[in-house]
């Protein structure tokens, strides 16, 4: 699930039967790879919105994306929130050794925003029905952890009749090194012309050494772990990885991480998750003709 690292890196409410809080439908694919008006629970029985969520503790008026934008947390705090959005994709289902429990974790979008659902209670059966496209109800509790404004400690429910929706990422490489690209967390974004440099760490005996990618972010993980890359832009350089829980070894977008070479052009596209920086879960990696 989360790992400890260390990094250099619209939807209106206003939809009828079809509609995830509202919105328009998208037809498009993702290579492997919010509206101002806030949705009273009470009114989902004539939108098509979700079963009660078996949180109640949490749940409420299902949010916009704006207001949930404007609840300001700190480190340590959790708000309660329940927002209504698309799968875009989902982490591995994982167990709780302790517990028995499993849960998985959300890349969540709509036409105004995005956001990540960490730990989302979630049983092997509703796991697969977790595709692309599909709206959900998420209760849960707002938090910051090292940059990345998350729902933690979620539940959810699929919204009945609801539309689906898939997002176009959302090239923002002119954004990198900006305080605008924080305004685009967690969506499906790309970029272009990235130039792989060497990342850097410390070996066995101390030294400094460089490689194209590293398993983990101090290379002390080892193959089917995170893979990290270090890119360059307008003389700026920036942590990228593919996470392996999101995109695991015998992926695509795996295989081109470890087949990476300094000096080369690529193009990556991914959901723009923060830790300290931008540090996106890179899912596709083109080499630049």
């Amino acid at each position: 699930m989360k790992k400890f690292v260390s990094a250099a890196l619209a939807l209106c409410l206003a939809g009828a039967m079809t509609a995830c809080a509202g919105g328009t439908t998208s037809d498009s694919t993702v290579d492997e790879s919010s509206s101002t008006a806030s949705v009273a629970a009470d009114s989902t029985a004539e939108t098509g919105a979700a079963e009660e969520t078996s949180s109640p503790e949490t749940a409420g008026e299902v949010m916009s994306y704006d207001e949930y934008a404007a609840i300001e947390v700190q480190e340590g705090d959790q708000v309660p929130v329940t927002i209504q959005a698309y799968v875009q994709d989902k982490q591995i289902l994982y167990t709780d050794s302790e517990t028995g429990k499993t849960s998985t974790s959300l890349y969540l979008q709509d036409q105004d925003g995005a956001y990540f659902a960490y730990g989302v209670e979630c049983s092997a059966e509703d796991y697969d029905k977790l595709t692309q496209g599909v709206c959900v109800q998420v209760s849960g509790y707002k938090a910051v952890w090292s940059g990345e404004y998350e729902i933690m400690d979620g539940t959810f429910t699929f919204v009945d009749g609801a539309d689906t929706y898939v997002a176009e990422p959302v090239d923002v490489t002119e954004l990198l090194g900006t305080d605008e690209l924080e305004s685009h967390q967690n969506q499906y974004v790309s970029f272009t012309g990235m130039t792989v440099v060497d990342s850097t760490y410390q070996d066995a005996d101390g030294n400094e050494a460089t490689a194209p990618y590293l398993y983990g972010w101090d290379n002390s993980g080892s193959e089917g772990d995170d893979v990290y890359f270090t890119v360059s832009y307008n003389g700026a350089e920036y942590s990228f990885l593919v996470e392996s829980d999101l995109r695991g070894g015998d992926s695509d977008v795996y295989k081109a991480a470890e087949a990476l070479q300094v000096g080369q052009t690529i193009n990556c596209e991914g959901f723009l998750y923060w830790y300290e920086g931008a540090n996106p879960h890179i899912t596709s990696i083109t080499v630049a003709e």
